[in-house]
């Protein structure tokens, strides 16, 4: 197991404890030394993992959301089908970004949770407030999803593909 597959399955472990994880316990799971786990931990806690040290193990402050990107291909007139499809399923759309070829990654924050922050964002963007960055790319974009689980995640996916919208 590498270490990124590793550190995901630790976070997935210590998220899903109703008690505190020892380091011991992790490695002895992960087959690994403790200052493996130590270091785990310490990468965890910079990509913004909130985990916490108490004398009895490693606990998770707050719930952990599952993220994916998905990449998608739509017209300006799919867009509110789209978020549906994702917001519907309880998924969170975190960002769009593109990839362009003479500016690289162009990204925006979403954080669109429900239909009425969809209506909302499709109100700011038919009011010409701004045009959707995914203009810039014919269409072609991603977004970071998060949702409570994988299974929701793939539900979300598999939403999308039977819209025809999403890219494998």
């Amino acid at each position: 197991m590498d270490g990124e597959t590793r550190r995901k399955e630790i976070l997935k472990y210590i998220s899903e404890s109703n008690k505190p994880v020892s380091g011991t316990k992790l490695a002895e799971i992960f087959q690994v030394s403790r200052q493996v786990i130590v270091q785990d931990i310490a990468l965890l806690r910079a990509a913004d993992c909130e985990i916490l040290s108490t004398n009895r193990g490693y606990i998770c402050s707050s719930p952990q959301k599952c993220m994916r990107i998905i990449q998608v291909y739509h017209t300006d007139e799919r867009i509110e089908e789209e978020l549906h499809a994702i917001v519907d399923c309880g998924g969170t759309v975190e960002d769009v970004f593109v990839q362009h070829e003479v500016y690289g990654e162009l990204r925006a924050v979403l954080n669109i949770s429900s239909r009425r922050q969809v209506k909302q964002f499709l109100e700011d963007i038919r009011t010409g407030k701004s045009k959707p960055l995914t203009n810039i790319t014919s269409g072609h974009h991603c977004h970071t999803i998060s949702a409570d689980s994988e299974e929701v995640l793939d539900m979300i996916e598999e939403n999308l593909r039977k819209l025809g919208i999403c890219m494998e």
